[in-house]
């Protein structure tokens, strides 16, 4: 279910559920004052945000939701969840992120293997705060009953689905913000419109929760139906979009480099084709362009998505291996290039 469209159809059904029977039973609401307020909780649990954390059932007024291109790491499986307060709701802006009211908050659950052998590693909370976004992340314990305020990050030794043995890191506190920064804002950057599925979007306008269906929505592909047979160039821009463009755009902290990797960037030059690096180095191996066009060996894109090393691999952070689809799929897009 990894990545894959059942994913997709189980937060999708799980979504279902939960707005037709109301969530949860209102015992035990979520925690406004520790969404809202000035502290960071020192336990995951310190927000009510899930029935059962071990089995990350939701809470109330906690909906999953799936992306159709999904960020890669390392091959974990991610659980994702929206809160919303009672009475408010997602506001839709074109095909790019949704607006949330102050007070929401964003979950992402990190985990590896399937069924009793799951075991959660992480829970990176965003927080919607007066002041703007926080971005905090929660470690799991090994009795998988708690996840505790890990502000200076972690490392775990585990061993990914595809066989690796890997030592898999635990952002901190500043390193959440690296990735989730557009200039000097921490801000979300997984549910954009265009990476939702109609489904999901049309269930939470039903339920009240989104103001409009957005125009635009879930344009980017489904990551889990790519074949051979599949048009290389949209699920490439998908993956770029999804895993790189949070850095690699204006405002984001890659700015500097002038790649520009977002899904609506139409100017080959400013997505690589043809591009010289700002600044050459280890990075750039021994090659002139970001992509070159018809050969993606030649390209210094593919050759820092193909390389897990310090000071080569990008992404930089949240990446301990190779992502095997990925390079599979953006070498052919290049390849496929005039």
């Amino acid at each position: 279910m990894k990545r894959g469209l059942g994913l997709l159809a189980l937060a999708s059904a799980t979504l279902g559920a939960a707005l037709a029977h109301g969530a949860v039973p209102e015992a035990q609401p979520v925690n406004d004052a520790a969404v809202t307020g000035a502290a960071f909780p020192a336990k995951l649990s310190d927000f009510g945000f899930f029935r059962d954390g071990a089995r990350q059932v939701p809470g109330a007024r906690v909906y999953p939701y799936a992306l159709n291109t999904p960020l890669w790491s390392d091959g974990a499986e991610k659980l994702r969840f929206i809160y919303l307060p009672e009475g408010m709701q997602l506001t839709a802006d074109g095909e790019g992120l949704l607006k949330f009211p102050v007070g929401a908050a964003i979950l992402k659950t990190f985990a590896f293997g399937e069924g009793d052998a799951r075991r959660l590693i992480e829970t990176r909370v965003l927080l919607h705060r007066a002041d703007g976004w926080v971005a905090l992340p929660y470690r799991w314990n090994a009795e998988q009953t708690e996840a505790t305020l890990a502000l200076t990050g972690g490392r775990i030794d585990l061993v990914t689905p595809a066989g690796e043995a890997i030592s898999y890191a635990i952002p901190n506190k500043n390193q959440c913000k690296t990735c989730h920064s557009s200039s000097n804002k921490v801000v979300p950057i997984g549910p954009k419109a265009r990476n939702l599925s109609v489904r999901w979007l049309g269930d939470m306008l039903k339920a009240g929760k989104l103001d409009r269906l957005p125009p635009g929505a879930a344009t980017m592909p489904v990551w889990a139906g790519y074949t051979a047979k599949s048009p290389a160039e949209p699920f490439a821009r998908a993956y770029l979009d999804v895993n790189c463009a949070h850095c690699h755009q204006p405002g984001g902290g890659a700015s500097n480099s002038g790649l520009d990797l977002r899904w609506e960037q139409s100017d080959p030059h400013a997505f690589g084709i043809g591009k010289r690096p700002v600044a050459a180095g280890r990075g750039a191996g021994e090659y002139e362009f970001s992509i070159l066009a018809g050969h993606p060996d030649q390209s210094i894109l593919l050759y820092r998505m193909n390389s897990a090393e310090p000071g080569i691999a990008m992404p930089e952070l949240g990446k301990a291996s190779v992502d095997r689809q990925g390079v599979a799929v953006v070498r052919r897009w290049i390849a496929e290039m005039k």
